[in-house]
């Protein structure tokens, strides 16, 4: 039932809908064109751009997987596990800003490496800012 209508629409309604489009004889023909004969041309153009598109897109080059997509491109990379233990008790100054982007130079304090990387990233990370409370 389906593969009969879609047989009946390619070998009837097709060829029909195809002599009816307004091509042109020479490629300057496609600049007198009117906005009806473009919409009618539409359909057409987009089916053969998606073919052209599927025909040459095994050929595209592939996406290379970002390094960048590693949280930890270099720190303490000979540990299973990278943990850091402060005392906030041994904090100097009344705010200390820690990195949580992994690519600052003064780990684990942050340097704003965070700013370069969320602009080459679009990620959103930002230090862990530790406060001391004055007494």
């Amino acid at each position: 039932m389906v593969l009969e209508s879609i047989s009946k629409m390619i070998k009837t309604q097709l060829p029909t809908y195809l002599k009816k489009l307004p091509i042109p004889d020479t490629i300057s023909g496609f600049a007198r064109l009117t906005v009806s004969e473009w919409l009618r041309l539409l359909p057409l153009l987009g089916i053969l751009a998606l073919l052209g598109y599927l025909t040459i897109r095994p050929f595209l080059p592939k996406k290379q997987k970002q390094r960048d997509s590693l949280i930890n491109l270099k720190i303490q990379k000979e540990n299973p596990k990278v943990v850091n233990e402060i005392d906030i008790e041994d904090l100097r100054t009344p705010n200390v800003c820690y990195c949580r982007c992994w690519r600052s130079k003064t780990f684990p304090v942050c340097d704003k490496s965070h700013i370069k990387h969320n602009e080459l990233t679009g990620d959103n990370v930002g230090p862990l800012i530790l406060k001391k409370k004055t007494l």
